[in-house]
């Protein structure tokens, strides 16, 4: 199978970054014809890049999950591991939030087996855990928290302060999480 041609691969990226960003702000599941207008290409261009509701969604889901793990490694190449945990809550913030305007679709992905929950929860545990195990090395964080523990956390956070609506006030809550996970040594 050939790589598809550049333009095409910028075509599918742009495609992909309007549909987040439609999810993220969407009350209820936007329309394919919402996002190919909102991209500002025909309907048969995003049916050319995403011929079904479902490969829009689970394109849209697996981009959100690989930035959260490649960013946890990229935060730490730029930051030290504390501040580096507390941007990559905002990862993880904005990856709930474009939920918003996919949930039933994604729901049903996941009942059926289209997309791999149990994988995907590994594969954000592994970010985080990353990110602790750098921080306590440095002795930046707490030495008894587990990566179980901060997504937790942040599911609750996000349920009681959902983004983009309640910005601040997730803000605040993620600013106290991250306090109690500082090294006191």
């Amino acid at each position: 199978m050939r790589a598809p041609r550049a333009d095409a691969a910028r075509n599918r990226d742009q495609l992909l970054a309007v549909a987040t960003r439609v999810f993220v702000s969407a009350d209820a599941e936007p329309s394919m014809r919402a996002i190919a207008r909102e991209a500002g290409v025909g309907i048969a261009t995003l049916y050319r890049h995403f011929p079904t509701r479902e490969s829009l969604v689970d394109a849209v889901y697996r981009d959100q999950v690989v930035r959260l793990t490649t960013g946890a490694r990229e935060l730490l190449g730029e930051l030290p591991p504390a501040a580096a945990m507390r941007h990559w809550m905002d990862l993880f913030g904005d990856w709930i939030a474009t939920k918003n305007g996919m949930l039933d679709t994604l729901l049903a992905m996941i009942e059926s087996g289209e997309i791999a929950h149990t994988q995907t929860r590994t594969e954000l545990l592994a970010a985080i855990t990353t990110i602790l195990e750098a921080g306590r090395a440095a002795g930046d964080l707490r030495s008894d928290v587990t990566a179980e523990d901060i997504a937790a956390s942040l599911i609750g956070i996000f349920t009681v302060a959902p983004r983009p609506e309640h910005e601040a006030k997730a803000g605040r809550l993620l600013n106290l999480l991250m306090d109690g996970l500082l090294s006191r040594h």
